[in-house]
């Protein structure tokens, strides 16, 4: 099944804006998404074969899988390839009517597995929802908050999770995130919240963009080092992640000019780059940032293979940097005349064009389950399964950076 589709993602955040989990399906050029037995068996088969390492076990940490379900795979034994207690299955209210779907439903939930209640008439069936569902969708509309209000009230005494949508401006999330309710937002996070002051670099930002300028002109390890020695919380998280397991320094370093020697300058760039989207103060969102790690290393996998590895390292730059205005709070012009970036990247973020612009466009479309995804990607003469394994692997990651 997943030779012809392509694997997107809607994600779930919680009140304060952190996304606690995704609903991922298969989406097919020209006709949408997929959802049959055999199209969500595959798509379970292909998220555990990706993200359920023997070694690590879940390589999505915290992270709450949600899977649209039709009755037929109910009973089917590949949904425990993916670890139960991260596993929702979203299925229509109607269904349930047949008891044989019911007992189905019944037995997942006795092994662990949550199931989320779609199209539910709250006001019918009131007590007996927590022997249904481990959450419930309310079709939220900001017309009528207190009805709503009421209704979520009685609900939260309950075990029960709510979970809202369709959320698709800012002030529906903020009622929704004032109920209580977890939200399902399409692509919200990426428009900016109304604000009306103008933001500045704080005193962070603006030494990692002086230390991205440095690098950028090739200054020596001494000159960089001097400047890193004046901000000793940035100093600190170097020598951090040099010694981090990750890293794999293989002895414990010490300097920061053994550091900046061992890391080198592009990798030096692109954990800069991470840092100045962490820096931020203006109140910007969790949602934004992990998006924004997804985004620069889903364009970077996608990238590797035909641009080689320091090149990707540059796509890693131009996917993070397709939302530092939003994380920073500032014009993207702006953010540009703060830090210099190559023409290959100002291309990609100004218009997705030039060498590193079509796999920026593809990542950001993997995102917004874009009907666009199928034809990126054959452009790039990339085929789905690449992609998607890409997309899964991008998550992955992203965990790891956020740990």
């Amino acid at each position: 099944m997943h030779q012809t589709t392509f694997l997107v993602r809607e994600p779930l955040l919680d009140p304060k804006q952190r996304v606690v989990g995704y609903e991922l399906a298969w989406q097919h050029a020209g006709t949408g998404t997929v959802s049959t037995r055999e199209s969500l068996e595959s798509l379970i088969g292909f998220v555990a074969s990706q993200v359920v390492d023997e070694d690590d076990g879940w390589l999505l940490r915290d992270k709450i899988l949600f899977l649209e379900a039709v009755p037929a795979m109910l009973s089917a034994d590949t949904l425990y390839d993916l670890p139960p207690e991260r596993t929702v299955l979203s299925i229509r209210a109607a269904e349930l009517a047949h008891p044989d779907t019911m007992a189905a439903v019944q037995g997942l939930r006795a092994g662990g597995v949550g199931i989320l209640l779609r199209e539910a008439d709250l006001t019918r069936t009131g007590s007996r929802l927590p022997t249904m569902a481990s959450y419930v969708e309310v079709r939220f509309s900001g017309a009528d908050v207190a009805t709503q209000a009421r209704t979520y009230a009685a609900l939260k005494q309950s075990t029960v999770g709510m979970i809202a949508r369709p959320v698709s401006n800012w002030a529906d999330f903020d009622a929704c995130a004032a109920l209580g309710l977890n939200a399902f937002v399409g692509k919200l996070h990426l428009t900016p919240r109304p604000s009306t002051d103008t933001k500045s670099l704080n005193p962070a930002q603006t030494v990692i963009m002086q230390l991205m300028q440095m690098v950028r002109q090739n200054a020596d390890i001494v000159q960089l080092e001097a400047v890193l020695k004046r901000d000793a919380t940035l100093s600190y998280k170097l020598l951090r992640f040099i010694n981090s397991a990750g890293f794999g320094a293989g002895r414990e370093v010490q300097s920061l000019r053994q550091a900046l020697t061992l890391l080198g300058y592009q990798p030096l760039y692109r954990w800069l780059t991470l840092l100045l989207a962490t820096a931020s103060t203006s109140g910007y969102s969790p949602v934004l940032l992990e998006t924004a790690v997804v985004r620069g290393r889903l364009a970077e996998l996608l990238a590797q293979a035909a641009l080689g590895k320091p090149e990707a390292e540059n796509v890693f730059v131009a996917g993070m940097f397709s939302l530092l205005d939003r994380l920073l709070g500032m014009p993207m012009d702006q953010v540009l005349a703060n830090v210099q970036l190559s023409d290959d990247v100002v291309a990609a973020l100004l218009s997705r064009s030039g060498k590193y612009g079509p796999y920026l466009a593809l990542a950001e479309a993997c995102e917004l389950s874009s009907d666009l995804v199928a034809s990126l990607a054959a452009t790039l003469k990339l085929n789905p399964l690449e992609v998607n394994k890409a997309h899964l692997s991008a998550l992955a990651w992203a965990q790891n950076v956020a740990a």
